[in-house]
């Protein structure tokens, strides 16, 4: 009897880690098949980030990257809106929308000695399509080199609500 009850506790687990895979699988599909017509991303920037006790700042060069994944379909950015740390507009990347083909991509520069958006800043990206299309990937990337150091990583961009 004890090697019953062994036998079906482990088909038991067994089974329980395929329904927690299936669903987590699940739910990553259904997180990355959603299709829009349309978002606001907000997109972190670091202009600098600090080091030491100090915090001496560490200066950044920060590029924005839109990538239409979409292998079917346009779309349209509509707006590129940089930033500064305290939510005050320091600069407009486009003066009117920009079609995106697919698979295309476009990139926005903030140069390194560009330190007004301090390490708050942040890119608001607005784009659209007259169809249903899969999201593009939208990330900032930040990269900074002093001396014999280099430092770099990536910030994607998420999606909001944006309230008027």
């Amino acid at each position: 009897m004890s090697r019953y009850i062994h036998h079906n506790r482990d088909w038991i687990i067994i089974f329980s880690w395929v329904i927690f895979i299936a669903a987590l699988a699940t739910s990553t599909i259904t997180e990355a098949g959603e299709l829009s017509k349309g978002q606001s991303v907000y997109v972190p920037i670091y202009s600098h980030i600090y080091s030491g006790d100090r915090e001496h700042p560490f200066l950044l060069a920060a590029i924005l990257s839109i990538r239409n994944t979409d292998s079917n379909h346009r779309i349209m950015i509509l707006t590129v809106d940089y930033f500064d740390s305290e939510g005050k507009l320091l600069r407009k990347y486009l003066e009117t929308p920009e079609s995106l083909g697919p698979m295309a991509s476009k990139r926005f520069v903030v140069g390194e000695s560009d330190k007004g958006g301090g390490s708050g800043a942040k890119f608001i990206v607005n784009w659209q399509s007259s169809d249903k299309v899969n999201p593009p990937i939208i990330e900032g990337i930040m990269i900074g080199t002093k001396m014999q150091q280099g430092i770099s990583f990536v910030s994607r961009g998420q999606p909001i609500i944006k309230s008027e």
